[in-house]
C-alpha cells in the first residue's frame, strides 16, 4: 500500500483547519437573523396572516435550549421573544469580531517563526472553538459582553492566517505554492458548509444549536492537529525521506535556517508588499461585505427564509472554492512549463479576484433588484475571489519565504481592516433603509474597491525574491528554478556513477602527491 505524502495531509489539515476558522467567523451572520425580535419566526414569505407568525413563534419558543432552560431554573430575566438591536447595533456587532483581529497579524507571524505554526495556528483556532461554546448564554445575558466575547474571539483567532505562511515557506516547493495555498480557502468551504448546515440547524431547533456544533466540530479537528501536523519536514516522525529531501533541495535556493534580524524598514518600504497589502484591502471588502450580509441581503431584499437563506448564502463560497482549486492548478501549470513569469501568474490571479470582480458587484449594484440577477451575480463575484490563492496570497510567500508569515501579517492587519469598516458603513447606509437603493450604494462602495486594487496590482506589482529575504540577492524566476534542481541533478550524477574500488577512493590529497611524485621522477 502506498504511502501517503506528508504534504497531502498537511494540505487536508490545512484545509480543515480554515474551515473551522471561518466557521467561527460567520456563524453569527446567520443566526443574527433568528436571533433578532420578529426575524426568526417570519416564514417563508411576507403575505402569511399574522396568526401564523404567532403561531410558528410559539413553536419556536417550545424548543429546548440549555441557557433558556439554567435561565429559568435560576430565575434571571431575559429576552424571550428575540433581541431588539436596530441596524447599527447589529452591524457593530457582525463587525465586532474584526475590532481587535488585525492587531494580531504581525505577532501571528513573529511567534509562529519563533515558535512553529503547529503551536500558533491550532491554539488561535481552539481558543476561537471554546468560545462558541459561550456565545448562547452570553448572548442572552448582555449586548455588551456579546461584543466583548466575540472581540476576544476575533483577537485570538487573529493570530491564525499569517501563522500559515510560515508553515507554508517550510514545507511547500515554489511551484507547488499556488496550489498548497488553495486550502486556506477551505474558508470558503467553511462558508459554503455551515451557512446552509445552520440555516437547517435554525428552522429545526434553535439558533443556540449552531454555537454547540461549531463548538464540537472545532474540537475534533484541534484534537487531530496536534498529532498530524509537525513545523518542518525535519521534524515530522512519518515522513518518507525521498519526500523529506526533495522539499528540502527544492527549497535550499531560498530559505535558511539561521535569518539575521527581521527587516522592518525593507518591508515597510517594499513596493511589492504594499501592492499584496493592496490587494488584500480591496479583496476582503468585497468578500466580507458579501459574506456577512448576504444572509440579511437575502431575508429582507429578497425574502428568503432561513433555510433558502443559508443555502443562497453558502452556495457562492462553495464555487470560490471550487474556483481556487482548478485555477491554482492552471497557474502551477503556467509556472512549471514557463509559459509566464511568477509575476504575471500572480497578476493575472489578482485581476480575476479584485478588477474582474469589481465589475461583476458593479452589475449587482444595478440588477441586484431582481432576485435570479442577484442570485447569480453574487455566486459569480463570490466564486472569482477563489484566485486570491494564486495572486496576492501566493505573491507573499514568492517575495519572501523567510519572511512570509510577517508579510501576511503587515498585510492582515491593514488589508483585514475592511473586515469590521464595511460592517459599520453598511449599518449606517441600511440604518431604518433597507431598500434597493440602500443596497445599491453598499454594492458600488465594493465595486469602486475591488476594481481599483485590481488594477493597481496589475500594472505596478512584481513577485520576485526580495533582496531583503535574509539578506541573498534577487533571483529571477529562471535562477530560482535552476537552484532548485541543483541538488537533485548532482544526487543523480552521484548515483549514476559505478562504485569505486579500495584504490579509487583515495583522497584528493592523496592523488595530488602521487601525481606530483610522479612528475619529478620524469624530471629526472
Amino acid at each position: 500500500m502506498a504511502q501517503v505524502e506528508a504534504r497531502t495531509v498537511l494540505w487536508y489539515m490545512t484545509f480543515m483547519g480554515f474551515i473551522v476558522n471561518y466557521m467561527i467567523r460567520i456563524n453569527l451572520n446567520i443566526t443574527i437573523v433568528d436571533m433578532i425580535a420578529g426575524k426568526g419566526a417570519v416564514a417563508s414569505n411576507e403575505t402569511h396572516e399574522n396568526s401564523t407568525d404567532l403561531a410558528a413563534l410559539a413553536e419556536l419558543n417550545e424548543r429546548f435550549s440549555l441557557e433558556r432552560w439554567f435561565l429559568d431554573w435560576a430565575n434571571i430575566s431575559y429576552e424571550k421573544n428575540g433581541f431588539h438591536w436596530n441596524e447599527r447595533q447589529q452591524g457593530a456587532l457582525l463587525g465586532s469580531f474584526f475590532w481587535a483581529h488585525w492587531t494580531l497579524q504581525i505577532p501571528g507571524g513573529i511567534l509562529a517563526t519563533k515558535y512553529g505554526t503547529k503551536l500558533v495556528f491550532g491554539w488561535s483556532n481552539g481558543i476561537g472553538v471554546f468560545c462558541c461554546f459561550l456565545i448562547p448564554l452570553v448572548s442572552y445575558w448582555s449586548y455588551t459582553g456579546l461584543i466583548a466575547l466575540r472581540v476576544f474571539q476575533g483577537w485570538i483567532t487573529g493570530l491564525a492566517w499569517p501563522s500559515m505562511h510560515v508553515l507554508t515557506a517550510k514545507w511547500i516547493p515554489p511551484n507547488e505554492r499556488s496550489k498548497f495555498v488553495s486550502a486556506y480557502l477551505g474558508s470558503s468551504v467553511g462558508v459554503a458548509l455551515f451557512y446552509p448546515i445552520f440555516g437547517y440547524i435554525i428552522d429545526w431547533t434553535r439558533w443556540e444549536w449552531v454555537y454547540y456544533i461549531c463548538g464540537i466540530v472545532g474540537t475534533l479537528w484541534f484534537i487531530a492537529w496536534q498529532f498530524l501536523v509537525f513545523d518542518s519536514p525535519a521534524e515530522h516522525p512519518r515522513i518518507a525521506d525521498s519526500e523529506r529531501k526533495y522539499i528540502e533541495k527544492s527549497l535550499g535556493a531560498s530559505i535558511q535556517g539561521k535569518k539575521g534580524p527581521t527587516p522592518w524598514k525593507a518591508i515597510a518600504t517594499s513596493r511589492p508588499v504594499w501592492l499584496n497589502v493592496v490587494a488584500q484591502w480591496g479583496g476582503i471588502w468585497g468578500l466580507f461585505t458579501l459574506m456577512t450580509h448576504a444572509p440579511t441581503y437575502f431575508r429582507l431584499i429578497h425574502h428568503w427564509n432561513i433555510r433558502a437563506t443559508g443555502f443562497l448564502s453558502g452556495l457562492p463560497h462553495l464555487m470560490r472554492m471550487l474556483f481556487a482549486y482548478v485555477f491554482s492548478m492552471f497557474a502551477d501549470y503556467l509556472l512549471r512549463t514557463d509559459k509566464m513569469s511568477r509575476t504575471n501568474v500572480r497578476k493575472l490571479a489578482t485581476f480575476i479576484c479584485c478588477g474582474v470582480k469589481g465589475l461583476i458587484v458593479l452589475a449587482l449594484a444595478y440588477f441586484g433588484y431582481n432576485a435570479t440577477a442577484a442570485i447569480l451575480l453574487v455566486t459569480f463575484a463570490t466564486m472569482l475571489h477563489g484566485a486570491v490563492s494564486s495572486g496576492p496570497l501566493a505573491s507573499m510567500v514568492d517575495l519572501s519565504p523567510n519572511y512570509a508569515g510577517i508579510v501576511l501579517g503587515v498585510s492582515g492587519m491593514i488589508g483585514g481592516m475592511p473586515g469590521f469598516i464595511s460592517p459599520f458603513i453598511v449599518g449606517q447606509l441600511t440604518h431604518n433603509n433597507q431598500t434597493i437603493d440602500a443596497w445599491k450604494n453598499v454594492f458600488l462602495l465594493s465595486s469602486v474597491m475591488l476594481t481599483g486594487s485590481g488594477i493597481l496590482y496589475a500594472l505596478f506589482s512584481e513577485s520576485k525574491l526580495q533582496p531583503w529575504n535574509s539578506g541573498c540577492h534577487q533571483l529571477p524566476d529562471s535562477g530560482l528554478k535552476e537552484l532548485q534542481n541543483l541538488g537533485g541533478d548532482k544526487e543523480d550524477e552521484e548515483e549514476k556513477k559505478p562504485l569505486k574500488s579500495d584504490q579509487d577512493e583515495k583522497s584528493p590529497a592523496v592523488t595530488e602527491k602521487e601525481t606530483k611524485t610522479k612528475s619529478d621522477s620524469d624530471e629526472k
